[in-house]
């Protein structure tokens, strides 16, 4: 990367740094269980309520009880059920039709990112009819409060709970981008591990291997604080000490409850101090190639690590420390690698793979492009990436040369 770019992006991302400590971040309040979240409803005056959530979820039967509870309070509930994997503009546009047909004045998320995703932007589009989610991609685009939003995760891993960021693919183009604004931070989230116990292992798998990818990259960056860099560790060893259980185990309440911690907490890391180029590249994979964004998290990331090289050992030196991988005694080179390959033995226990064979040689000058716009300057990643550095990156995940 030339000089001059490289100091933009590095200036850019120290502006952010130093506006942290004044920046509006808020953590949602945490709800106990559904009798709390009716007394909330009551309590704001609410309703109708537009339940946002997907075909796969809802069939299982698992909204089934909350939709059942908001009508006995007298409450209205009405539900968007067509979330896709990775939440298109058109579905955003459909939940915002029923949102505004039935008088709705307050949106539950109800699953994994992509309901969360998709209800963020529904309420983004609420409170600024006259843009466009387009027009509201990047930072800072919303502006206004959007309203009163509770997110219900059935899934550890996203962290969207806690999160200011809003994914959607535009349902022409293919096209993936993050809306990123303080007012999409849910107000309030529910945690209940008994909704995670049914997840299948291979999303229990990858999405708390996407809870790893977002406290590894919140730790690993330029734009750390004393919070982030506390809920990041915290959030690793938890998953380390949990996750292979819960996959084995969906039964295990305890770990369920941990892995759900856990993704908080790593939510909470990276809202404020940002992913790194592995979201980068999964973002444009999901958005060409529908690939779930957990698994692509997983796939990537010990690619990425180790092409950052001695640049992050001391980081993954200490969080292989704090996570007790090794002692203190290792060599910080030593105890990075360690720490790689810790990630590693965890996909092939999950049986995750080392490769996305969907990736098109055709397409990777593009999609490497994609990647490189969304993450410089924005992201605090440790190495700058040109684009010509990230096109390796694919080559190497397409092929599986780990």
């Amino acid at each position: 990367m030339n000089i001059f770019k490289k100091l933009y992006c590095r200036t850019y991302q120290g502006v952010f740094r130093l506006l942290l400590p004044i920046l509006p971040y808020r953590e949602p309040k945490l709800l106990k269980n559904y009798d709390e979240l009716i007394d909330l409803l009551n309590d704001r005056n609410k309703h109708n309520v537009l339940l946002v959530t997907d075909k796969g979820i809802r069939n299982l039967g698992l909204t089934r009880t909350l939709e059942n509870k908001i009508s006995s309070a007298n409450i209205g509930a009405f539900v968007y059920d067509d979330t896709s994997a990775n939440p298109t503009t058109q579905n955003v546009e459909d939940a915002l039709r029923i949102f505004h047909e039935n008088e709705c004045d307050c949106i539950v998320a109800f699953g994994g990112g992509s309901p969360m995703d998709c209800a963020k932007a529904v309420g983004a589009r609420a409170v600024k009819p006259n843009k466009t989610l387009n027009q509201m991609k990047g930072i800072l685009k919303v502006g206004k409060k959007i309203p009163l939003l509770i997110a219900i995760p059935t899934t550890a891993g996203t962290g969207s709970e806690t999160t200011l960021a809003s994914v959607i693919t535009d349902s022409e183009t293919r096209h993936k981008y993050a809306i990123n604004d303080f007012p999409l931070i849910p107000q309030y989230a529910l945690l209940d591990a008994k909704l995670t116990v049914g997840l299948p292992p291979k999303f229990t798998s990858t999405t708390g291997m996407d809870a790893l990818t977002h406290a590894v990259e919140a730790y690993i960056g330029r734009s750390t604080t004393k919070q982030t860099r506390k809920c990041a560790l915290e959030a690793t060893k938890l998953i380390f000490e949990n996750l292979e259980t819960a996959y084995n185990d969906g039964s295990n309440l305890k770990a369920r409850e941990n892995m759900l911690h856990a993704a908080y907490l790593a939510g909470i890391a990276f809202t404020k101090s940002y992913v790194g180029y592995v979201h980068a590249i999964a973002h444009s994979l999901g958005g060409k190639y529908n690939i779930a964004h957990g698994l692509a998290n997983a796939v990537i990331l010990p690619y990425v690590l180790k092409r950052y090289g001695k640049t992050i050992y001391k980081k993954l030196w200490q969080m292989g420390v704090y996570t007790g991988l090794f002692d203190k005694f290792t060599s910080k080179e030593l105890g990075a690698k360690l720490f790689i390959e810790k990630i590693e033995q965890m996909n092939a226990n999950m049986n995750i793979g080392t490769n996305i064979p969907e990736i098109q040689e055709k397409d990777i000058s593009a999609l490497a492009k994609t990647a490189e716009k969304e993450a410089n300057p924005l992201y605090p990643v440790p190495k700058l990436f040109t684009a010509k550095e990230l096109e390796e990156i694919y080559y190497e995940v397409k092929n599986g040369n780990n």
